[in-house]
């Protein structure tokens, strides 16, 4: 009876333990990052069916959350849940925000939720700041592009945590993704349902493999990145104080191709 009660005991801690290897995690308590998003959606980088008006070529708000392996906002080659496909497709966060709330009351994956305002153009930046933990190093987001069917761009699971101790500073090149909810090839095509639903999948220069798609662009290898994140510790002498501008490093990005 003495050995199944402490069974029961331990148990009943480590399934409140987030799992994976961020549990390994032995940083000090906590970090806060200032979080850059840079949108690198031009005209001269991406010609084809470029969005001038109705609307034009923009970035939705920035949704991320700070968790533990034990949540995932969305996954590559997974199905998007409700609130991914209300974002992805519409730009209402108010079904993901709920889901993010409900895995953080039920396991205690979440550590925070975090937003950045939305850039009115296919190119410009946003930024704000985020607190990650050594239970909960992960970072996830998603930015929508605007117009599209149900297409965004983001990260899954990025782990700042190395070891015990904070990466100072990191960097990513972000290329679209496709939701899989809405079967539209171009920017500004109708809504039109993916019945049944698709997985996640990042769209390339030949996938969806068709001449109408808008990334099409048979001759490039890969596309360039459409848009890049950048995460920089705040030093705790910063804490408090207001968080300089920072400018990533510019990174050519213009398609090399000829489009009639």
């Amino acid at each position: 009876k003495v050995i199944w009660t402490v069974l029961v005991a331990i148990l009943g801690y480590a399934s409140s333990l987030p799992v994976g290897d961020d549990s390994l995690c032995a940083a000090e308590d906590l970090a806060k990052y200032k979080i850059i998003f840079t949108g690198k959606w031009s005209q001269i980088a991406f010609p084809k069916q470029y969005p001038l008006y109705r609307p034009p070529a923009q970035w939705s708000s920035l949704l991320g959350v700070t968790h533990s392996s034990d949540y995932s906002m969305w996954k590559k080659n997974e199905y998007a849940s409700n609130g991914v496909r209300d974002f992805a497709e519409k730009g209402e966060a108010w079904a993901l925000m709920k889901e993010i709330e409900e895995a953080g009351e039920k396991i205690q994956s979440v550590h925070g939720i975090f937003s950045a305002p939305a850039i009115s153009s296919g190119t410009g930046q946003t930024s704000t700041e985020l607190d990650v933990h050594p239970r909960h190093p992960l970072v996830s987001f998603v930015v929508r592009i605007v117009p599209s069917p149900d297409w965004f761009v983001g990260i899954d699971s990025l782990n700042l945590c190395e070891g015990d101790h904070w990466v100072e500073e990191v960097s990513v090149d972000l290329f679209p993704y496709d939701a899989g909810t809405d079967s539209g090839f171009t920017f500004s095509s109708p809504n039109f349902a993916t019945i049944p639903q698709d997985t996640v999948t990042e769209i390339t220069c030949s996938s969806p493999n068709h001449p109408a798609n808008s990334f099409y662009y048979p001759k490039l290898k890969i596309l360039p990145p459409i848009a890049q994140v950048t995460m920089v510790k705040i030093k705790k002498s910063q804490l408090g104080l207001s968080a300089p501008i920072i400018n990533p490093p510019a990174k050519t990005n213009e398609i090399i191709d000829s489009v009639s």
